[in-house]
This record gives C-alpha cells, sequence and structure tokens, in this order.
C-alpha cells in the first residue's frame, strides 16, 4: 500500500451516459443530431488505407491551413488538437502556471476543476448571478488566469462580447480562455478581439455544430506566441496527437460551408420551437444559445422527471449538483426525436 502515498489523487470528469440501444433518444451529451458534411464520408471512404503505416503531421498543417483560411487568421495563429478537451487541457498546463488561482464560474462545464485539480493548478470560482450570468466585476481580482464558456455550459446562456472584452481588458497580464464550444448556435465569438488582445485565446471544436465528436477535433486561435507556447509543451509531451483521418476529414468538413449553415440552422429552429412548448408545460428556463436547453419544472423536481425520462429510454443530463440540482440539461436532437420527449413530457406533467 506504500506507492498509493504518490499517486495523484483526482476526483474525475464524469460524462454523460454513452447507452446504445435502438430506439432510444439520447440527449445528454450535446451531439449533434445530423451526420457530418457528405463530403466527409466520400473522403473516408477514398482513404488509403496503406497511409496509415506513417505517423501523421505533427503540425496538422492541411487543417491548421484550412481554419486559417476559414477564420481569416495566419496558420502561425491556429493550435489543433484532439478535441477540444485536449486543447484546453494543454492550456491549462501551458498558461495556468504562476501559482496565483484561475477564475472560472461556479456553474460551467465541469472539467475545469478537474483540469486543475490534475495539473496542480488552484482555483476560484466566480458566481453566476440570480440569472445565471456572469459578473465582470468578479474577474477583476488577482488571479493566474481566467476560462468560461460562451455560451456558458449548462446553462446556455450567452455573454456579450461588451462583458467578453471587460473580463479580458482586466486581465491583460494573465491569459484569458473563452471556450466557445457552442457559439455556433446563436453566439458571437470573441475572435475579433485577438488582434486586440495577445493575451486572448479562443477555443473551438468540430464535436458539435460540425457533427464529429467521434472524430476528437479542436481547435484554438489566439496570438502568435500564445500557439508557439502551446505547441512547445504539446511537442514535449507527444508530437503526433492528432491522427490522419482526422486531419483529412476536418479539412473536408471545414470546406462545406452550405451543409454547415444548413445543420445549424435546423438545430437552432428545433430549440426555438422546443423553447415555446415546454414553457406551455410549465419549464422556465434561460434563453438558451447553445444546442440545448437547461429546463427545470414549476413543480416536478428535475431528478423525478430524469428518472421517469430514463425509463422511458431518453436520456438528458441532471447533475445532483448546489444550484444546479432541479435542472435538466436537455440537447437539441431532431425533430422527431423532441416530438418522443414532449409527448412522454405531456403525459407525465
Amino acid at each position: 500500500m506504500g506507492w498509493e502515498e504518490n499517486v495523484r489523487k483526482v476526483v474525475p470528469y464524469v460524462a454523460g451516459e454513452q447507452p446504445n440501444r435502438p430506439g432510444m433518444i439520447k440527449l445528454n451529451t450535446n451531439e449533434c443530431p445530423y451526420p457530418p458534411a457528405p463530403g466527409v464520408e466520400r473522403i473516408l471512404r477514398q482513404m488509403d488505407c496503406k497511409a496509415l503505416r506513417l505517423y501523421p503531421d505533427p503540425n496538422a498543417t492541411l487543417l491548421a491551413e484550412a481554419l486559417a483560411a476559414y477564420y481569416q487568421v495566419e496558420p502561425e495563429q491556429v493550435f489543433v488538437g484532439v478535441g477540444s478537451d485536449d486543447v484546453l487541457s494543454m492550456a491549462f498546463m501551458t498558461f495556468f502556471h504562476s501559482g496565483k488561482p484561475i477564475l472560472f464560474p461556479d456553474v460551467t462545464y465541469s472539467f475545469y476543476d478537474v483540469w486543475a485539480q490534475v495539473h496542480g493548478i488552484p482555483y476560484k470560482t466566480c458566481p453566476l448571478d440570480q440569472d445565471w450570468h456572469i459578473c465582470p466585476e468578479d474577474y477583476m481580482q488577482p488571479n493566474g488566469g481566467v476560462i468560461f464558456p460562451n455560451p456558458n455550459a449548462p446553462t446556455g446562456l450567452l455573454e456579450s462580447l461588451e462583458t467578453v472584452e471587460r473580463i479580458i481588458q482586466a486581465n491583460r497580464d494573465v491569459v484569458v480562455i473563452v471556450d466557445e464550444a457552442y457559439v455556433d448556435f446563436g453566439g458571437r465569438s470573441a475572435l475579433p478581439l485577438i488582434e486586440k488582445y495577445d493575451n486572448l485565446l479562443v477555443v473551438q471544436t468540430f464535436s458539435k455544430s460540425r457533427a464529429m465528436a467521434g472524430l476528437r477535433i479542436g481547435f484554438c486561435i489566439g496570438n502568435k506566441r500564445l500557439i508557439q507556447y502551446l505547441n512547445d509543451v504539446k511537442f514535449s509531451i507527444n508530437s503526433y496527437t492528432m491522427n490522419l483521418p482526422a486531419q483529412v476529414l476536418g479539412v473536408e468538413a471545414v470546406g462545406d460551408e452550405r451543409y454547415f449553415r444548413d445543420t445549424v440552422g435546423k438545430i437552432v429552429a428545433t430549440r426555438e420551437r422546443v423553447k415555446k412548448e415546454l414553457q406551455e408545460l410549465g419549464f422556465t428556463f434561460p434563453d438558451s444559445k447553445a444546442n440545448f436547453i437547461f429546463a427545470s419544472h414549476k413543480t416536478i423536481p428535475a431528478k423525478l422527471l430524469f428518472q421517469a425520462l430514463r425509463e422511458a429510454d431518453i436520456y438528458v443530463r441532471y447533475w445532483d449538483k448546489p444550484r444546479i440540482s432541479n435542472s435538466l440539461r436537455i440537447t437539441i436532437g431532431t425533430d422527431e426525436q423532441m416530438d418522443r420527449l414532449l409527448a412522454f413530457l405531456r403525459d407525465y406533467v
């Protein structure tokens, strides 16, 4: 038992359930309900399997260049990782090294405190206000870095670009990370601010709006020096992080703008319809600009609803945590999936 005294012990992140049964409805992990762009499947079928004997490009050059062209930045301003979780973890390791506590909201993506613990980074949470919004003044205290999602998760609320900029302006001596996993569903990206602020890192993902969660593609954009520091840490750990299929298929996904816009448009339209129907059933929720709704019922406890839905093979996300224990995070699926959810709720509530 002596060796256990030297083990790094952390409380791990708990992902949403991943059931896989015919007929189930899976609305618990914010995956896209539609397939990737048609060209992704075409390129996948055309790939030469013999190419897999070689190591992939450690710089993911083609994908970084495609993203740079799409977002109108230089390739040296783009860092690509194995999902945005990998990018964020690498950023924690690279930039939050001062010994001072980093700041993030008390109700937010529940991986932040896990990364802080595993990397030995002190942290402090800043409470969202009663309407689930960030209070910019809370981020104007001494700190070793700032991170927050926009739109936030699990609330889905979007902060204005003015609020984002206030936080960056107040923290010019540390790196500020804006996690934009859900920005394509109605958010306003902080990317226009990266030329103005050399300490801003904007992180996005292919897992939601580009329907490629299974390939694990994430990226961030920022000042060239920030990206160089990230690469220095990455190449000190593992040069060949992103596999060849992910790089090639990622380029194809970026190139199909029409399909991307159509997919996002369908999800947003379904979200807005479901908001109205949930309100009629007695639910309240923040005005989500993400691909999910964070809903509470006026009389029925969330835990009871979660269990009833699960028994009906409808999976949503529930956390038995302070402030959010009476809310369910419901991913926006297809219209057919949401109709089944709503039909169940009409009978239940």
